[in-house]
């Protein structure tokens, strides 16, 4: 990553508005098929989280303000961005794994299966943070959730994605997510986009 002149991006504005705000964080609530996912799920043997935290990687990657990021009070960009998973560890807690993104689905889930079996069993975290832009991610697949807002502890600004268990009916599966994201990396109409983004995603893979 490197530090970046906000006056020189097309988020000038919006870290002179946002940055020093006391509660920056916007969260969008959007309910997804997510019918196609399942299947391939079932068919290809692959993790339903997985395939998530692969489509959610593929949809931000097209989207530029993805590759900003408010840090520290400065404007960082990177050239790579990561999923985060948070995993449940051999000591009975939860530890955090950040995913490489590949666009290569196989690459992906190898990658995937690797760093969150090495995550489970050490009980130390896989942080990325100093080399991607990491999208975080916390699926409550147990639970029958209607929506959750993330915390804004001020020191994480990074967008993050939260799911509980998706809803199945005669005709599709769904599943409802809240997308939490800091208004100086991307205004309401970039979220809008990407959730628009992360359906067709769903759909096509």
């Amino acid at each position: 990553m490197k530090e970046v002149n906000p006056k020189e991006t097309t988020r000038a504005y919006a870290f002179d508005m946002w940055m020093k705000a006391p509660m920056p964080m916007v969260t969008f609530f959007k309910t997804l098929d997510v019918s196609h996912l399942l299947k391939i799920s079932r068919r290809k043997e692959m993790k339903f989280n997985m395939l998530m935290c692969y489509c959610i990687g593929r949809a931000a990657s097209t989207i530029k303000e993805f590759y900003l990021l408010p840090v520290e009070g400065k404007l960082m960009q990177y050239d790579k961005i990561a999923v985060n998973t948070i995993v449940a560890n051999s000591a009975g807690e939860v530890s955090s794994c950040d995913i490489p993104f590949n666009k290569d689905l196989q690459k992906f889930n190898d990658d995937y299966l690797r760093l969150t079996k090495q995550v489970a069993e050490s009980c130390i975290d896989h942080d990325l943070s100093q080399e991607s832009m990491v999208i975080g991610t916390s699926a409550l697949a147990h639970y029958e959730i209607d929506g959750a807002v993330g915390m804004y502890s001020g020191i994480f600004n990074n967008p993050f994605i939260i799911w509980g268990k998706y809803k199945r009916s005669w005709l599709k599966t769904t599943l409802t997510l809240s997308f939490q994201f800091h208004h100086t990396q991307m205004d309401g109409a970039h979220a809008a986009h990407f959730l628009d983004t992360l359906q067709r995603t769903i759909k096509e893979l």
